[in-house]
């Protein structure tokens, strides 16, 4: 393909800015708890533990659920596949509201999961089919985009709806909203994709060290990413003398400014990258994860509040610029027809392992304190960034196509 920019065409833009707001109410639904944990532990009479299981266990069942819709999704209507994730992630954040037990809400946020295994590797197949290699990261960045404002969101619903009228409004509100996309999403176009041929056995997918390695990387980002974002309101409220409003609309804020401005400098600098090494993505990947680690011991550390806020700005923008690569690299690596496969073993791995941070953290705030688990979570994080340089030497020894997948590439360069 030639590397030639060419402005987006009315289909692209369409595509994006539809599968941007499904990510965005997804995300929504996902952290509108977040700020409604202080709430849950005084109503429910739950352990830091116990709460910190609600992510986990929802991320458990979005691993599981990965495989099976990403190998769908190869196979059958993506569009019907995403509509089946709204509505299902639409009635489970519902039943949360109704919970009386956190037996019923733990079963109900992990239904959350399943919504999120469906829609999330049809999505990011649909957008690298509809647009080229080399523009890639960046349009994935932008698909990420929704899913850092909708998490914001999620955070500033819950902090400010919460407090006022109760933790189970604000997950109504969230999920009425979240139905909002299904008819945007029916009325799309799906892009070409490849031929049968190019569809892929899973276990081929895992011969291939270079994916191996950023299951290995990815494992650990998502361990320590999902930890800080669980936990980040309640340790400035517990730990930093915020007030629960105070850290939820502050750190929504940050999230939506420095880590929106992050997911798209991310894409944009990993597709420049890209032009000139053939890992240059990862190398975006690995460098944004070793700066942004010593700010958010910093945050951990200090006890002066607009510092806090400060140091969480700058690794919110670095960390953001995973979203759009990884995906991006991902997909290049893989035949058109394994892409939702291959996200989906990618998010079973992550999620599944990863998943457990959130309880792990809560494990250890309960038994010594939340500081200490979270800099438990920042060294995960560093290695998870160290070892995207092994993902670097795999594809400077085998090249960024592994010989063993290269039959199931129907066109050279796709």
């Amino acid at each position: 393909m030639s590397s030639k920019s060419s402005p987006l065409s009315s289909y692209q833009l369409r595509l994006l800015a539809v599968l941007v707001l499904v990510n965005f109410v997804n995300f929504a639904a996902r952290f509108v708890l977040v700020p409604l944990i202080p709430m849950l532990r005084a109503s429910l009479g739950v352990t830091d533990g116990q709460l910190g299981s609600l992510q986990t266990w929802l991320l458990a069942v979005l691993a599981g659920g990965s495989i099976p819709f990403g190998f769908l999704a190869d196979r059958l209507s993506r569009k019907a596949i995403i509509v089946f994730g709204i509505v299902c992630w639409s009635l489970a954040t519902f039943a949360g509201g109704l919970a009386g037990s956190f037996a019923f809400l733990l079963v109900a946020r992990a239904f959350v999961g399943i919504g999120e295994a469906a829609y999330a590797p049809a999505a990011q197949s649909m957008i690298s089919g509809a647009f080229p290699t080399e523009k890639r990261a960046s349009a994935q960045a932008i698909f990420a985009s929704g899913m850092l404002l909708g998490g914001a969101a999620g955070q500033a619903v819950g902090g400010i709806i919460g407090p006022r009228y109760g933790w189970q409004a604000a997950l109504f509100v969230i999920a009425a909203a979240g139905l909002l996309p299904v008819i945007a999403v029916m009325t799309l176009q799906e892009p070409p994709r490849g031929p049968a041929s190019e569809t892929c056995p899973i276990l081929k997918l895992l011969t291939v060290p270079a994916f191996l390695a950023m299951i290995a990387g990815g494992t650990c980002i998502t361990f320590s990413s999902v930890s800080l974002l669980t936990w980040g309101v309640d340790f400035a409220v517990t730990y930093k003398d915020f007030s629960l409003r105070q850290a939820s609309v502050s750190l929504a804020v940050i999230g939506l400014v420095c880590s929106l401005a992050g997911v798209l400098f991310g894409g944009f600098v990993a597709d420049r990258l890209q032009r000139r090494f053939a890992f240059g993505r990862i190398i975006a990947i690995a460098v944004a994860f070793l700066l942004a680690a010593p700010f958010v011991i910093l945050a951990i550390q200090t006890e002066e509040k607009p510092l806090v806020l400060a140091a969480l700005a700058i690794a919110a923008f670095f960390m953001s610029w995973y979203h759009g690569p990884v995906t991006a690299v991902i997909h290049d690596m893989m035949p058109r027809r394994a892409h939702a496969t291959s996200i989906g073993v990618y998010m079973f791995v992550t999620q599944l392992v990863g998943g457990f941070g959130p309880q792990f953290v809560g494990r250890i705030s309960d038994l010594h304190d939340m500081q200490f688990g979270l800099q438990i979570a920042v060294a995960v994080m560093v290695a998870g960034g160290l070892l995207m340089f092994l993902v670097i030497h795999f594809i400077r020894r085998d090249g960024l196509r592994h010989a063993c997948l290269e039959s199931f590439h129907a066109e050279p360069g796709d």
